[in-house]
């Protein structure tokens, strides 16, 4: 069996290369003639999976270490009986992280506390619930907003109250149709409806915030703060959109080495189940990863910074424009990310707050 992975994806190698011959290619430059006779192809976001790619191919398994799948065309696989899997949650606690991280970054910056600010989620699915969680237990007013969900279930606010919040903060799938699209949801009107002051996260798709729009209203001096960890047309960003933003991050929210390894793992599963493989699948806790040293009398933000601080990839992506090839400056950002853990591997000593205990953190 020949599989083809994406070169960005842990454990490839080492997981399917029990059940056949693994190559190893950069996702965005995956052609034709890489899958002309392969059997099954791991991807991650990058990868456009679609008839373009693998029309004529003896393909007969998809398996994308991602939580979204609008990188696959998901009607063509079925008609041509190619079988499919993702990873939905893998990395929905990164992502969470990253905008903690983030809005303590403003807060200390702007001189404000997040117990005083209300919060839309936009889009509750895996991430949504992982983001819902930490911040409900840090006393956030919350307001959530899941047109799918409200459908039948209660609790759920219409769009146009996540405007009035203080932050908002982006976690839907990109889609172009159905009776609830995303594709440049925040489009000019709703970034000009949005409160005065107001904080702006995507960590979704670039595509769900209408990036020219948003641009010009940033232009214009609209009160308005936003972290964006994705954009339109990457990794060819707006080299004019990044100076306007308070932080900017090459698409790496939910690129935890936990998160990561969780996906290769549930796409190996699911791999193995297509085949009728016997799976020989690690625990997590199982893996050989880098532990974080102890941290002793930390503040909130110490302790969430000391697992992840967004600045640092801020100022990598900034100084990446200055480069001839910012693109490629871009993916190779995301090709050498370090390892990156999550709140459980780090241990907080000395701290009696129940933040400890309720974000995840190890107590010590």
């Amino acid at each position: 069996m020949l599989i083809l992975a994406d070169e960005n994806m842990p454990l490839a190698a080492e997981l399917f290369g029990r059940h056949g011959e693994v190559r190893l290619k950069a996702g965005r430059s995956m052609t034709p003639a890489d899958v002309a006779h392969a059997d099954a192809l791991l991807v991650r976001s990058v990868t456009r999976v679609d008839a373009a790619l693998l029309a004529g191919s003896p393909l007969r398994f998809v398996g994308s270490a991602t939580i979204g799948m609008d990188h696959l065309d998901l009607p063509w696989l079925e008609g041509q009986g190619i079988a499919y899997a993702n990873a939905p949650g893998c990395n929905a606690e990164a992502v969470a992280e990253y905008v903690l991280a983030s809005l303590l970054v403003l807060a200390e910056r702007d001189g404000w506390r997040l117990e005083d600010k209300s919060l839309a989620i936009v889009g509750v699915g895996h991430v949504g619930r992982a983001l819902r969680r930490k911040l409900a237990a840090l006393g956030l007013r919350l307001v959530l907003v899941d047109p799918f969900r409200a459908e039948h279930e209660t609790g759920f606010s219409p769009l146009d109250e996540a405007l009035a919040c203080d932050i908002v903060s982006l976690h839907v799938p990109l889609t172009k149709t159905g009776p609830h699209p995303t594709w440049h949801l925040f489009d000019a009107a709703r970034i000009a409806a949005l409160k005065p002051g107001a904080i702006l996260i995507n960590a979704a798709r670039g595509a769900v915030v209408d990036n020219q729009a948003l641009k010009a209203a940033l232009k214009a001096k609209q009160r308005l703060s936003v972290v964006l960890d994705v954009f339109e047309n990457e990794p060819r960003i707006d080299a004019e959109l990044v100076p306007l933003l308070d932080l900017a991050t090459p698409h790496i929210a939910g690129y935890s080495l936990d998160g990561k390894l969780r996906g290769s793992l549930m796409v190996y599963a699911a791999f193995c189940r297509h085949f009728g493989i016997p799976a020989v699948t690690p625990e997590l806790a199982e893996l050989d990863m880098p532990a974080l040293p102890a941290v002793h009398s930390a503040s909130l933000a110490q302790a969430v910074w000391a697992c992840y601080d967004p600045r640092r990839d801020d100022a990598d992506l900034r100084a990446s424009l200055a480069e001839p090839e910012p693109a490629l400056a871009f993916d190779r950002l995301r090709k050498n990310y370090p390892p990156r853990r999550e709140f459980p591997a780090l241990e907080v000593q000395g701290v009696a707050a129940g933040w400890v205990d309720t974000l995840g953190f190890k107590r010590g």
